[in-house]
């Protein structure tokens, strides 16, 4: 069941992994494509806001972590 705050956050994650997928393109680099991707999909996967936020900020995370 989705409500307001479900939208909001995969609007905002689904922007972000859009961004993220755009840069990944444009530098030939795996690791922000396969992040962009995760965050554009995983919002219709996971309905409680809590998660939501949770596999976000992991995703947005990992091209930090992971560096080409």
């Amino acid at each position: 069941m989705f409500n307001t705050w479900t939208l909001m956050w995969g609007v905002f994650f689904g922007a972000i992994g859009l961004g993220f997928f755009i840069y990944g393109k444009k530098k030939g680099a795996m690791v922000p494509i396969l992040s962009g991707m995760g965050l554009m999909i995983f919002p219709y996967c996971i309905s409680n806001p809590y998660f939501m936020v949770l596999a976000g900020v992991v995703l947005i995370a990992l091209p930090w972590f992971f560096k080409e």
